[in-house]
């Protein structure tokens, strides 16, 4: 649901009669009468009211968050997303899942069931001693956290996690193991850099 502001206005209507040389000068009269508390309307001189409404300010602010937006086979970059469910959705391509692997106020958001649907692996997410403890699959973005929701990824913390998944990858199962192999990311054709996402920045 959205919040939108909507003005009312009330109009009231009263004629007043008064002798003058011109209709100017009768009008700047009882302009003047007016100002001076001669003439005071109410209730009974009500002839219209009138609804305007718009999007509220605050939801307009809140609108779209900027993101890292990490592709496969892509450099991560930066871009505006809606915050509303609908185009986080699209943005990963299907119902999403938020995981929060690191101690940075941050989330990863990616498609809930990405390895189900045979997404392509992505980029792996690593612990302290930077061993692999997952591989999202399919197109995720890295955020930031408000207080009930998803927020702009915080400027001090957007090129951090540029250089965490900066390196595109792809997967080797050895055994029991998966070997994460880098590789020279894609650079995005010109018809991504304006994607319906937003442009890029």
């Amino acid at each position: 649901m959205k919040e939108f502001d909507v003005t009312i206005t009330e109009k009231l209507q009263a004629v007043v009669t008064v002798e003058a040389e011109t209709r100017e000068e009768a009008e700047q009269m009882v302009s003047d009468q007016w100002r001076s508390g001669d003439h005071i309307l109410d209730a009974d001189n009500f002839v219209d009211v009138e609804f305007e409404g718009k999007e509220s300010v605050e939801r307009e602010k809140e609108k779209t968050i900027d993101v890292l937006l990490v592709e496969p086979g892509q450099y991560p970059r930066m871009t505006s997303i809606g915050s509303d469910l609908h185009s986080l959705q699209k943005a990963v391509g299907g119902d999403i899942e938020a995981i929060y692997p690191y101690d940075d106020p941050i989330a990863i958001v990616c498609a809930e069931e990405g390895k189900i649907n045979g997404e392509p692996l992505n980029r792996a997410i690593r612990d302290e001693d930077n061993d692999i403890v997952d591989i999202i699959a399919g197109t995720f973005f890295v955020c930031g956290l408000g207080e009930e929701d998803f927020a702009s990824l915080p400027k001090e913390l957007q090129e951090k996690y540029e250089d965490k998944f900066h390196q595109s990858e792809s997967f080797l199962k050895l055994g029991s193991r998966i070997m994460a192999i880098p590789m020279e990311p894609e650079k995005p054709s010109p018809a991504k850099d304006k994607s319906a996402l937003g442009e890029e920045r």
